[in-house]
């Protein structure tokens, strides 16, 4: 059985049974000390550059706390886990106790990726995601998302106000828990990817502020207060270190780094993708962006990461299926259609034009890059969890809407991604929640609630008063989606549909999404679209698609694969696309006129 560990520069590295290395960067200290418990406090030797060491004789379940002050001792910041919450005490861990069962895993390649986000807690900690594999797999899932799980503080949180990043949160299980759930995802043949938050550390219990002021640029700010700053080695040291130590301790298959945009140094993104390729050579290890600023440059094969996620082609969608134009949806809202169809054919929107909800210009050209380089997505944890009532699509749409548009989503050359509990329609909200100390609760709950007295449906301070505390219990209770439901109607419905749309996606598309490239779309109605894609083998993928209440004019020929509703394709070829539906066909490389694709045609 084979064991692995991953070199860290900072915290505590189990050189024996009874010997433990500990490092600190602390350059605003002139002395640090360890105190262990149980122990006499020692104090750690100066290295150079702020850097602090020692070599103890205390092995694997040590609890450990580095002094700083007189009047404060302080967790690791590199801490491998945590003797209670984010202010307690650090552990040292041995990484190699866990035996792997399936350390010859070699993942599977990007174009093979169909994403599960899922809130660790929300599914029952590491153990109830663990249990829950052989379902995902069933459905067609090919890898979890998990949101992030760094130690963070109380019991309840998304993962964003994390101040641990190398610390899997107790909340949530054990490390040896969470190993358990990789290994078991690998031998299901399941990737799993983590959320990592690089841009800032939650409001409590971050203690950097005291000991390396230098750690952060208080000439940048951010919505979290002064930039991180990557210009420093050991900053970049525990930023790359930490996510090779996800990548290589815990068999993480893939990372998606959160808000990227409120990285001041956004070359930084760029060295830490070689970093990882660079270590990684021995099986597939994927990267995912979510950046604002659209920046295609990040994005393979110029950059180093595989993907984005495309918060564009969500922000178009979500208007056709709800009506919605309030926020950010205003850059999206009108003229759905032609939006859409450059979302399909060139992936972002956005690619340097003016923002008009931002005031200011965003992204870069984006249709040199494959489809694959775009995680698509009709929901996530910020798409439902930052709405007041944190209410799922199935209760804003129309339901054959949102199944025409699911077709759209899991047939798409583009990634697709699904949130927990969309397969089956859920019906528990998914609400913004957490778990802080008595003086930060009521102004996370005021904030949150003052945020929204900008939308007309939030004017009344009554009704904005009703929006859950994020801090009560109940809050992140009703957030937990109950998989029984998939059993009953109209959910095992939902449930078919994602499982059939999948198994297709499986037998017809990805087999051939390698060298796959868009061969454009275009509107033929106020939310309807018709995209082509040739994909690697040569044949062409048609994807007609109306969102809308009528029925729009179009035609087509080729091999229907897959329509949301019966009889539709037989309407199509009489020249009439269905309300609210979606179809799909292929023509073989080598059909007449493959040139250009199926035969689909809008209006003249």
């Amino acid at each position: 059985m084979t064991r692995f560990a991953q070199d860290t520069r900072w915290g505590a590295t189990l050189l024996a049974p009874d010997r433990t290395r500990f490092r600190l960067w602390a350059p605003d200290c002139d002395a640090v000390g360890l105190e262990v418990e149980g122990e006499a406090p020692r104090p750690m030797q100066p290295e150079g550059d702020g850097w602090f060491g020692l070599e103890a004789p205390v092995g694997a379940g040590a609890r450990y706390r580095f002094r700083v002050s007189p009047d404060l001792a302080v967790p690791d910041p590199a801490s491998r886990l945590q003797a209670g919450d984010v202010s307690d005490p650090s552990v040292v861990v041995d990484p190699r106790a866990f035996a792997w069962r399936h350390a010859d895993w070699a993942g599977r390649p990007w174009h093979e990726t169909v994403l599960y986000e899922v809130h660790v807690g929300a599914m029952g900690g590491f153990t109830g995601v663990e249990a829950a594999l052989p379902r995902l797999r069933d459905l067609g899932v090919t890898a979890i998302e998990l949101m992030p799980i760094a130690d963070f503080p109380g019991a309840h949180n998304w993962g964003y106000d994390g101040v641990l990043p190398y610390a899997p949160d107790t909340a949530f299980g054990t490390p040896e828990e969470l190993k358990s759930l990789v290994d078991a995802a690998h031998g299901l043949g399941l990737m799993v990817f983590l959320d990592v938050v690089y841009n800032h550390f939650g409001p409590d219990g971050a203690y950097l502020h005291a000991y390396a002021k230098r750690f952060f640029n208080e000439g940048v700010h951010t919505p979290w207060g002064a930039a991180i700053d990557f210009r420093q080695a050991a900053v970049r040291d525990y930023f790359e270190e930490n996510a090779l130590f996800w990548l290589q301790e815990y068999r993480i298959d893939g990372l998606r780094f959160d808000a990227v945009h409120a990285i001041a140094e956004s070359a930084w993104l760029d060295t830490l993708a070689r970093r990882v390729r660079g270590s990684i050579t021995d099986r597939h290890v994927h990267l995912v962006l979510e950046n604002e600023e659209n920046a295609a440059r990040h994005l393979r094969p110029v950059g180093g990461f595989d993907a984005q996620w495309n918060d564009d082609g969500h922000n178009v969608l979500h208007p056709l299926l709800t009506g919605e134009r309030e926020g950010y949806y205003e850059d999206f809202a009108g003229q759905g259609a032609e939006k859409l169809a450059t979302v399909l054919a060139q992936g972002f929107l956005f690619q340097g034009q003016q923002s008009p909800h931002l005031g200011a210009p965003r992204g870069e050209p984006s249709g040199h890059l494959p489809p694959t380089a775009f995680v698509l997505f009709l929901q996530n944890h910020d798409q439902v969890g930052n709405r007041a009532f944190g209410e799922r699509l199935a209760a804003l749409a129309d339901p054959d809407a949102l199944a025409a548009a699911t077709a759209l989503l899991l047939l798409s050359p583009q990634i697709p991604m699904l949130f927990m509990g969309e397969e089956w329609g859920a019906t528990a909200p998914f609400l913004f929640f957490t778990d802080h100390n008595d003086e930060l609760a009521p102004l996370v709950r005021d904030g949150r609630r003052k945020e929204f007295a900008k939308f007309a449906a939030f004017q009344d301070p009554e009704r904005r008063a009703r929006i859950p505390d994020p801090n009560a219990a109940t809050t992140f209770t009703a957030s937990i989606a109950d998989p029984g439901e998939a059993a009953r109607p109209p959910h095992d419905a939902i449930l078919a549909l994602h499982r059939r749309l999948l198994a297709l996606r499986h037998a017809r598309i990805i087999p051939h999404l390698p060298g796959s490239a868009s061969l454009g779309a275009h509107a033929i109605g106020e939310a309807a679209v018709l995209a082509r894609w040739r994909l690697g083998d040569g044949s062409v993928l048609a994807i007609a698609c109306n969102l809308g209440a009528e029925a729009v004019a179009a035609t087509a020929e080729g091999e229907m694969i897959f329509e949301s509703l019966a009889g539709a394709a037989g309407a199509l070829g009489t020249g009439s696309l269905p309300a609210r539906c979606t179809i799909a066909l292929i023509a073989p490389a080598t059909a007449p006129g493959v040139e250009d694709g199926p035969m689909m045609k809008g209006p003249g």
